[in-house]
């Protein structure tokens, strides 16, 4: 079949189940956008930036269990790597188009020409150049295979504008539907090791199992769940990981890790003797700068992942198992019913000493600054009201500290998503984007006035896509994260560096057509927020919050200040 590569790529594209496309127009893309017009259904979802395109892919693929396809122009082709970034050390498969100038042009100074493989090959599991048309249904077929198997992560894909026009015959247009979801392939571990590890467990004083976001990705939840209530040990997750089982489980130890981890639950897994790391790469947000454990010779720990790299990469361990975490704690789970018939262990209820902490908070004396509104009664008042099909998509610093610590998860799955891989702001407002084309529940994604600055256009694509989607602005005029970190652990003044002048937020909003309101007291808060989430269009609502210095948000060595110098904190 007589077919040029424009054609050939969307036709690759729908075989795959593809049925959305972030991205920006250039001039190098122009020969893909005419047959896409005319040849095909998936829908473009066109932002105003690629960073934006770059995280609402990441954030699409998340929700979904989908490869996502994000493409860009060679002008803006540097403009993805934060969100391809994010979606390579996430473990995230998105397939990444970069279009070209011609072939070699580069090399004459064509404009816009640089190395693009160059660029991307760090922050991809693959990057290919496409250099002639019959190449690409195979192209195609490896890079879903390769974004989705063993540890997912991006494939970039290079595309020259020569090659969009060309044509040639092609004879192998299929795909391998294996490779249109992710993980393609559930590998269990070694057998052996799976019982030396149960035997482990089984000895163990206080086990405790922390899951990372592999655990979603592996979409292991009902395995999480089962191996837990045999064994009654707790489950906590990272902050990525957050509602990988139901947080309201009597086994849910929630969050745990230096932002957004609770005292109760950090102290658990510090006191804990076996630690099984599952779908983890141990960094150091979650195991708060690698103190968390206490002395690692002090502890025994198992290590399961599907990345070999990541298994005992910084806590030595007795056990570790290469496999996928589904696959291999439902294996586990059948073991110990047939090798272990009779076993009878205590049962664990951590509901009550959960419910204690979180009422501590919610019921804090700790007094607001004048004109601020408590961040606590706002994730307080979200977690009554939120919709078990909501997704919720939060930035690095307050805007995701409070409800990572305080939202609770009750519907297990990708419920709650941050950057917390790289944590480059930005991303909550792009990442409810991608989430809004994922999901059909209302999108909550709550910012900061630091971050938003970066995505401000981007409020366009989302009042012109018709999604239910809620920004909530945390606002406090200053870049707070540094600002907290610099007064608090390095004594210093970093206004000059970190305060910046007021904006009119919600007259910004309104001139993009979004549904505007501010919150001023606590007691407007859960009306407002009602309102909005039931409000089937694009909303923004404002409120002012403390900074990071003034009351101390649920970051563990912050925490430790804040209690020497007697400064007002939450933990």
């Amino acid at each position: 079949m007589k077919m040029n590569g424009a054609q050939t790529i969307l036709k690759m594209l729908e075989l795959h189940d593809v049925k959305h496309v972030f991205g920006l127009p250039g001039e190098t893309t122009i020969g893909w956008y005419k047959e896409w017009r005319e040849h095909s259904d998936i829908e473009y979802i066109l932002t105003r930036d690629e960073r934006t395109a770059s995280y609402a892919a990441e954030a699409y693929a998340k929700i979904t269990g989908r490869p996502c396809v994000l493409e860009a122009p060679s002008p803006g082709v540097t403009h993805c790597s934060p969100g391809i970034t994010e979606a390579y050390l996430s473990s995230v498969p998105v397939i990444y188009f970069s279009s070209d100038i011609p072939i070699n042009q580069d090399k004459k100074h064509g404009l816009t020409g640089v190395d693009q493989t160059a660029l991307y090959e760090s922050i991809s599991k693959e990057s290919f150049y496409v250099t002639n048309v019959e190449e690409i249904p195979f192209l195609l077929r490896r890079a879903f295979r390769v974004a989705t198997s063993g540890r997912p992560a991006p494939v970039h894909i290079r595309v020259p504008i020569n090659v969009f026009h060309e044509e040639a015959d092609i004879t192998d247009l299929y795909a391998e539907s294996d490779y249109c979801v992710y993980p393609a392939h559930r590998p269990v571990a070694d057998h052996s090791r799976i019982r030396q590890a149960i035997e482990i467990l089984l000895k163990a004083r206080k086990p405790v199992i922390v899951t990372g976001q592999g655990g979603l990705i592996s979409k292991a939840t009902d395995a999480f769940v089962e191996l837990a209530e045999l064994l009654q040990i707790p489950v906590a997750t990272t902050t990525p990981g957050k509602g990988t089982i139901p947080e309201d489980h009597p086994l849910a130890l929630r969050v745990i890790g230096a932002r957004g981890g609770m005292e109760y639950s950090n102290s658990y897994v510090h006191e804990a003797d076996v630690v099984f790391f599952v779908g983890t790469n141990t960094d150091s947000s979650a195991t708060d700068a690698w103190k968390l454990y206490g002395d690692p010779k002090s502890k025994t720990f198992i290590h399961l992942d599907i990345a070999e790299a990541h298994i005992g990469n910084n806590f030595p361990v007795k056990v570790g198992m290469v496999g996928d975490a589904r696959a291999t704690l439902e294996y586990m789970a059948e073991l110990v019913r047939i090798e272990h018939p009779d076993l009878q262990r205590e049962k664990l209820d951590l509901n009550p000493v959960k419910q204690e902490a979180l009422d501590a908070v919610f019921n804090s004396p700790i007094r607001m600054p004048e004109g601020v509104v408590s961040p606590v009664k706002l994730s307080q008042a979200l977690d009554r009201i939120l919709p078990d099909d909501a997704i919720v998509t939060a930035e690095p610093g307050v805007a995701a500290i409070y409800p990572s610590a305080l939202l609770t998860v009750r519907k297990p799955g990708r419920r709650y998503i941050t950057n917390y891989s790289m944590g480059a702001l930005g991303y909550a407002v792009p990442a409810g984007l991608g989430a809004s084309y994922a999901n059909d529940g209302p999108v909550i994604s709550f910012t900061g006035d630091g971050s938003l600055g970066f995505v401000l256009g981007d409020l366009e694509t989302i009042k012109r896509s018709n999604k239910n989607v809620t920004i909530i602005l945390t606002r406090n005029d200053t870049f707070g994260w540094i600002k907290g970190e610099a007064v608090l652990l390095d004594n210093c003044d970093v206004s000059f560096t970190t305060d910046f002048g007021p904006v009119d937020y919600l007259k910004v909003a309104e001139g993009f057509g979004f549904k505007t309101a501010r919150i001023n007291s606590e007691d407007e808060i859960e009306g407002i927020l009602s309102e909005a989430i039931n409000h089937q269009g694009a909303n923004f609502i404002e409120i002012n919050v403390p900074t990071q210095d003034e009351i101390i948000p649920f970051v563990s060595a912050w925490v430790r200040v804040a209690k020497e110098r007697k400064l007002p904190y939450f933990s």
